[in-house]
């Protein structure tokens, strides 16, 4: 087969994997996980196939128009480079642990069928996103992940968090893409062209008229998507979502796609300094904050949600200082240990009964009880604090080395105040970064008190993926910048010195100083027994977590749970930590803003609609049977009373007849 042909097969086999799911869920629901785990591990392959053909040599390029529409035509149009051969085969890898793991982790959901086919057609969209060379094809693949993740993050219907949730990511998605769309138009009617190569081609050319306009319509519904300042906030509470969702949306889907998006049409934002500047002030607001947000959170999915909204903030950082090669370095070893981190984290969930960390905290021998998820999860932690020699260490340090050459003068297309930006911001998250994966991994496995549960060991499907997943995050970030250069357009990825240096520096005292605040705390805290946390009987993950997020309210706000008094972060952030737990009151401010007053405005429509404008209706029924009802009366059916009447119009006509005579 031609490689066009393969890459047409690789979002093709997970759709006829879902459709196929769906039909045979209730008839034949022994089909339901092959048909869920095959269909992915096909895609995979294939994936894999299309990069070792396209090897990081010229783009595959392929099109068909689909239809015509009397002006710009819409193409069905393949458009493969290095980056989209190497982001395929890590949404395929992520996608296909994940349908893996999903087989034990919802082994007693009856509505697995539907979340199975929903993940495999989230994968398909995914896949099209990537491969597709027209803007308005990449487009349905964007709509189609924005669908389904609505479904997913609602799986838990029952619950009112996860059903809140579902509806927040959906309309906070929704936002961003109508300024998305607008820009999509815009930039192809500047083109006269959706195909992604004739827009750029566009671009060199300085064929856009108003590339400022275009660039901050465009980037609108990237917030949106990728969860950056200001739109981030739908991520945090999407953690209603079954684990294996969370793992798949934050690790190679949904919020990749933004930045995948905007590395795939770099030249459109670097023909605007004031773009490149405005993303690189996003990046910076959504790194630092998001870091300081996750020293305080209680809830151990939290957490990761707001480290990969700052990880997702280096990668913007990365293609604000034009460096679209370290941003999908780190994208891709950024997708391997999150989705480590996440999938470990289910097991952790599993065998505490809860995912509150205060909790976890007064459980001893929580690592003896998961050994897998305890090694696995230690080496994504590393990974995610870019501690040398694992995966993170190599692509965060390639962020902050482009930021570094910018700073210096050396780059042409980004404004030296994006450099530093990045460059400051980067370094600060560094030392945040290193300090709440410290805090994270203390309190969860370092904790004294009552016993943790013993469930047993997890199934199978779920630790073959955890260590599936730790090779890549260990081993990824030195192949690739020794082997894989000509997929990352020949950039040299290799950690420059002094970012080096700085980059380990600051993330070695980070995780120093979380480490010495915990033993202080510890040794001056009484613990408590863990008393809240009751031991959940052996039984699905599903439902423990499911009861989970129902009962444990930290994760979602209030607080419920008696904070830990070892808790590294409440010492850290000091007077800061109240409000960085609850994400520094931007859905409060939103809350105020936008939905009072949008609520307030819809209470007033409704009035004026029941008391005024149905008044009008109401009145013109209620005249005419008025009148009507007097003309009833007037019928009495007596001769000499119809007469007198009669006689008195007459009458009364004479005398007006009279008046208008004199007058005129």
């Amino acid at each position: 087969m031609t490689t066009t042909t393969l890459a047409l097969l690789v979002p093709l086999l997970p759709f006829l994997g879902a459709a196929a799911g769906l039909l045979l869920g209730r008839t034949a629901p022994g089909f339901v996980r092959p048909l869920a785990v095959l269909p992915t591990l096909a895609a995979l392959a294939l994936a894999a196939v299309v990069a070792v053909r396209q090897g990081g040599n010229a783009a595959v390029d392929a099109a068909t128009e689909l239809t015509p529409t009397g002006s710009v035509p819409v193409e069905l149009a393949l458009h493969i480079d290095g980056f989209a051969a190497l982001v395929a085969v890590l949404v395929g890898l992520v996608a296909a642990c994940v349908q893996i793991y999903s087989t034990g982790y919802l082994r007693e959901d009856p509505r697995y069928p539907s979340y199975a086919a929903l993940v495999s057609l989230f994968t398909s969209a995914m896949f099209v996103v990537v491969y597709s060379g027209d803007l308005i094809v990449l487009l349905v693949g964007w709509e189609v992940m924005g669908i389904c993740s609505y479904f997913l993050v609602g799986h838990y219907w029952e619950t009112p968090e996860a059903r809140a949730a579902s509806i927040k990511a959906f309309l906070v998605t929704k936002l961003g893409d109508v300024p998305f769309l607008i820009g999509l138009f815009a930039l192809a009617t500047d083109a006269s062209s959706f195909r992604i190569t004739r827009v750029l081609g566009a671009v060199a050319h300085g064929g856009l008229d108003h590339p400022t306009l275009v660039a901050l319509l465009l980037l609108a519904g990237v917030a949106g998507k990728s969860a950056q300042f200001p739109l981030h906030t739908w991520l945090p509470d999407a953690m209603a979502g079954p684990t294996p969702v969370s793992a798949l949306i934050h690790a190679a889907t949904m919020v990749a796609a933004g930045v995948y998006f905007i590395a795939r049409l770099l030249p459109v934002f670097e023909a605007s300094s004031a773009a490149m500047v405005v993303l690189a002030a996003m990046a910076a607001v959504t790194m630092v904050g998001s870091g300081l947000a996750a020293l305080a959170q209680d809830d151990i999915k939290r957490v990761l949600a707001y480290s990969t909204m700052g990880q997702l903030g280096y990668m913007t950082g990365a293609l604000a200082v034009g460096d679209r090669g370290a941003a999908v370095f780190h994208l891709l070893s950024h997708g391997a240990f999150k989705a480590l981190l996440f999938l470990a984290a289910g097991v952790i969930i599993h065998a505490a009964g809860t995912n509150s960390l205060a909790a976890m905290s007064r459980m001893s021998h929580l690592r003896d009880r998961v050994p897998d998820a305890y090694w696995t999860m230690t080496v994504a932690l590393l990974a995610l604090a870019a501690i040398p020699p694992f995966s993170g260490f190599f692509s965060k340090e390639s962020v902050l080395g482009a930021a570094e050459h910018v700073t210096a003068g050396h780059a042409e297309h980004a404004p030296g105040a994006a450099g530093w930006l990045v460059l400051v911001a980067g370094l600060i998250t560094a030392l945040l970064t290193a300090a709440y994966a410290t805090r994270l991994w203390l309190l969860a496995f370092r904790g004294r008190g009552a016993e943790a549960p013993d469930h047993g060991r997890q199934p199978l499907t779920m630790t073959v993926v955890l260590w599936v997943l730790a090779v890549p995050s260990l081993a990824l970030g030195g192949l690739a910048y020794r082997t894989l250069p000509d997929w990352f357009d020949g950039n040299d990825l290799a950690p420059t010195l002094t970012t080096s240096v700085l980059g380990t520096g600051v993330a070695l005292a980070g995780a120093l100083l979380a480490y010495a605040a915990w033993r202080h705390l510890a040794g001056l805290a009484a613990r408590v027994p863990m008393g809240a946390v009751a031991a959940h009987p052996e039984g699905d993950a599903a439902h423990v977590e499911a009861e989970a997020i129902a009962t444990h309210a930290p994760a979602y706000g209030a607080v419920a749970s008696a904070p830990d008094p070892a808790d590294p972060g409440r010492l850290l952030l000091g007077p800061l930590h109240r409000h960085a737990a609850v994400g520094f009151h931007v859905d409060a401010a939103y809350q105020a803003l936008f939905v009072r007053p949008v609520q307030a405005a819809a209470s007033l429509v409704r009035f004026l609609d029941r008391e005024v404008v149905d008044t009008y209706v109401r009145g013109a029924g209620t005249l005419p049977r008025w009148l009507g009802a007097a003309v009833r009366r007037a019928q009495t059916g007596n001769v000499q009373t119809y007469v007198s009447a009669l006689l008195a119009g007459t009458v009364v006509l004479a005398v007006a007849a009279l008046l208008v005579a004199s007058g005129a």
